[in-house]
């Protein structure tokens, strides 16, 4: 059996996998904002879980994560400062554990999904903060940046902001005082592609991807997003760079939990029992 953990600045999911890849139990709760006591109420919901013998697992954060050490460095939404998450999980599991940035673990089940068609897949998800990751031939590239739309510095309205303090789920809840599901006016969502498109181009400019998959809150919402944002990018080709396919994620809002059963079975191999 594997345990996946996908830790979320307000909740957490986690679940538990057999060797055919189902999921077998699966829960979620308020993630805390105090370090020891998230730990401490992992812990209960995993043996909560009635799994008597797991393999190996995988958490998934949000943030800059040390691999080497399986620490998570900083995360954006929660307060933890270089926190030990591999050793922690491993004491309550008794198995190994493997560490990932969720976007990269999202990015990681989407890519292989697709891997027949695309090999260099950017993956771009759009919640509370927007994340980053680049897949190639089904293996992560950890050289980009966990901060994902942090790292990246735009203009916008006349001043240099970060792409996730204006284009975000977050920053659109703020700006339209209203949640992506519930938007439905097609101008403001050609606002919000025209955000999206900024910072899009110059991951495209820059890593050269095969086919850009979109995921999270907002991605579940791309048939109201496709059209004015392919318009918008397609404003910045020119014959030295042209717009990949772009596509929605096949599980916008699940694609971590997978992700970490994916990236578990690539580090451990196939579950035994």
């Amino acid at each position: 059996m594997y345990l996946a953990v996908d830790i979320g600045g307000t909740k957490t999911l986690i679940a538990s996998f057999n060797e055919s890849g189902k999921v077998t139990a699966s829960t979620k709760f308020p993630t805390d904002k105090n370090y020891d006591e998230f730990i401490e109420k992992l812990g209960k919901q995993i043996t909560a879980l009635n799994v008597q013998d797991y393999q190996a697992g995988c958490v998934a954060m949000p943030g800059k994560v040390d691999r080497i050490h399986g620490r998570g460095l900083a995360f954006g939404n929660l307060l933890w400062k270089n926190v030990p998450v591999q050793t922690d999980v491993e004491r309550i599991i008794n198995a190994p554990v493997v560490v990932e940035n969720d976007a990269k673990v999202a990015g990681l089940y989407e890519a292989i999904n697709i891997i027949d068609d695309f090999k260099r897949v950017l993956y771009i998800t759009i919640g509370t903060g927007i994340g980053i990751s680049l897949i190639n031939n089904g293996v992560i590239d950890t050289k980009i940046s966990d901060r994902g739309g942090n790292a990246i510095l735009l203009e916008h309205n006349g001043k240099i902001k970060s792409w996730e303090s204006f284009a975000s789920g977050k920053a659109i809840k703020k700006k339209y005082g209203a949640r992506a599901s519930e938007i439905t006016n097609p101008k403001s969502w050609k606002e919000i592609s025209r955000d999206l498109a900024l910072g899009i181009i110059d991951l495209v400019a820059i890593l050269e991807p095969e086919v850009i998959i979109i995921g999270g809150g907002v991605g579940a919402h791309f048939d109201k997003i496709k059209e004015p944002l392919l318009r918008c990018l397609k404003d910045y080709e020119t014959p030295m760079m042209k717009i990949p396919h772009i596509q929605q994620a096949k599980r916008p809002e699940e694609a971590v939990i997978y992700g970490c059963l994916e990236l578990i079975k690539s580090t451990y191999g196939p579950a035994t029992n």
